[in-house]
């Protein structure tokens, strides 16, 4: 107790709740938990972690994140590193805690191009590229020019977009070797009230498929890569309506009716409900069509 103590000092809470921090709301506690706001912090973290031999999980904005109901016997990272500017006419930094769409509407305000699919996408910037976020043909690997890490013996890092591994809904920084502490984003100059006019058409198509009230992590599966469809992606909302997982629900988890690929906590789900009705969605795809589908969002814990 007294290392731990030692290595993150006030900031270090124990048997901290973490369904608050997630959008499903559901989900137990971590045993010890940290938020860290500074690269400075991120390494002091990161070396304590390596040298006390203690189960550790990095967590960003927990927008797409399934805790399981009996927690986590480990410490919980929360990465809180803000900053927002612009660096160069046409390059945007950005700190891996702050809110993606705040990002968004710099890149607009600045009349910088090339965000706007990512309008309305829950989350931090850090957990966007780490995960390869992406949406309406737009993918944020596309668009990073290099990213600062904290690598598994503490020492920061600068990596490129080809150092990343960017593929679909896949980054190399989800072997677990790096903590992003913050990104470079090269855009293009336009026109503000084109790009304007474009994130606002995407985020009243997103509002027309997507829960207002929360309690969702969105899409909860990938969806399947296909060339002969509309950006190469075959729609895992498509195969899971056609196989009828609208009707689904288990205790206080549903699918969205206005959307097979999202579940959603009506307000007394518990993580395992949620885990139940991903694992009947599969079961229907892959009796219907043979397809095995993948998921995107990540899991916390035993379940």
């Amino acid at each position: 107790m007294s290392a731990l103590l030692e290595a993150f000092g006030t900031n270090l809470e124990f048997s901290r709740a973490l369904a608050p921090l997630t959008s499903f709301k559901t989900g137990g506690r971590a045993r010890y938990f940290v938020s860290v706001g500074s690269a400075d912090e991120a390494v002091r973290a990161i070396k304590a972690v390596k040298r006390l031999k203690i189960p550790c999980f990095v967590m960003a904005s927990g927008s797409n994140l399934l805790v399981s109901d009996e927690g986590f016997d480990g410490i919980v990272i929360k990465m809180d590193v803000t900053g927002l500017q612009k660096t160069s006419e046409t390059e945007v930094d950005s700190g891996a805690g702050e809110d993606l769409m705040a990002l968004v509407d710099l890149a607009t305000a600045s009349s910088l191009t090339g965000l706007e699919f990512a309008a309305g996408i829950w989350g931090t910037v850090g957990g966007a590229v780490y995960g390869n976020a992406g949406a309406f043909g737009g993918e944020i690997g596309a668009i990073v020019t290099r990213i600062t890490v904290v690598d598994d013996s503490g020492q920061i890092k600068t990596m490129t977009a080809d150092d990343c591994g960017f593929a679909y809904r896949h980054s190399a920084l989800k072997d677990d070797r790096f903590v992003i502490i913050s990104a470079r984003f090269g855009l293009t100059e336009g026109d503000s009230s084109v790009i304007q006019a474009r994130v606002d058409e995407i985020l009243a198509a997103r509002e027309g498929k997507h829960p207002t009230g929360g309690r969702s992590a969105g899409c909860f599966f990938k969806n399947i890569p296909d060339p002969k469809e509309e950006h190469g992606k075959l729609p895992a909302g498509r195969l899971l309506e056609e196989a009828g997982a609208k009707e689904l629900r288990v205790g206080g988890a549903s699918v969205f009716d206005k959307h097979a690929n999202i579940i959603v906590n009506s307000g007394n789900a518990s993580s395992k409900d949620i885990r139940q009705l991903a694992d009947m969605m599969k079961k229907r795809v892959f009796d219907r069509f043979g397809i095995e589908l993948q998921e995107e969002v990540r899991q916390l814990g035993s379940f």
